[in-house]
């Protein structure tokens, strides 16, 4: 079943076109891979999913409703979820309260006893539970990264978007993060994964999308999509002669 239908989308930053005619489809329960060179324009089209942005032109529908024209808090209410390039934790607030935090913005938010448990089990989802009092701000680079998905998570999120959520691990935690976003998977969640790690996009997206300049360069299987000729060229660039 289809989750996520993006048709004709479109964003333009004056001259550049950052986003030019980009349609793809997201099914239920899968794991896609948005990839390309940087510049391609795959976080500016994470963040017109998330409302962060508004689009030109173009369709985006989560289900039967469409996310062109919404605010990201309405967007958010409807189940998108996201964790993003440069990490945005409020540093000044406990792990625990970060992640509460998330959940004001679900239609069923939580709040006292009930938040606090369910905090709680969600930091002990991303080994953090031992941090749960503690500064945001004081975590380490790659632990703020664990909360930032814990609060994510916390929307209880139909479609999660993942914004290279497994750059800068070490080869023992990119095996721990990887497993994490299996388990998700497991238990039905959409994800939507920007990634340069490769590795990781072949143990995770059952399908990718290429971007190259703002469009779609390619689309498919991730093993055929990432064996296509054009795709490696451009990562890589044209071989001299």
């Amino acid at each position: 079943m289809t989750l996520l239908k993006i048709r004709d989308l479109r964003k333009s930053f004056g001259g550049l076109k950052a986003v030019d005619g980009l349609s793809f489809d997201v099914q239920q329960g899968e794991v896609l891979g948005l990839l390309g060179p940087n510049g391609s324009g795959k976080t500016t089209a994470m963040n017109l999913i998330s409302g962060a942005l508004r689009a030109d032109s173009g369709s985006i529908l989560l289900g039967s409703d469409e996310l062109v024209g919404m605010a990201p808090h309405q967007i958010a209410r409807l189940g998108v979820a996201r964790t993003f390039q440069l990490v945005r934790v409020l540093g000044g607030m406990s792990c625990r309260e970060n992640v509460e935090a998330g959940m004001a913005f679900r239609p069923d938010h939580k709040f006292g006893a009930a938040a606090y448990d369910e905090a709680m089990a969600l930091l002990d989802t991303v080994g953090l539970r031992e941090f749960a009092e503690t500064p945001a701000g004081d975590l380490t680079y790659i632990d703020q990264k664990r909360l930032e998905l814990a609060r994510a998570l916390a929307l209880k999120p139909r479609l999660l978007l993942l914004d290279e959520w497994l750059a800068g691990l070490n080869p023992t935690e990119l095996q721990v993060g990887i497993q994490l976003i299996r388990d998700l998977r497991a238990k039905g969640l959409t994800i939507i994964l920007v990634e340069h790690v490769m590795d990781a996009v072949r143990a995770l997206c059952d399908r990718c999308v290429v971007m190259f300049a703002g469009s779609k360069l390619a689309e498919g299987e991730t093993a055929t999509v990432l064996a296509q000729e054009e795709v490696i060229t451009a990562y890589l660039g044209a071989p001299h002669v």
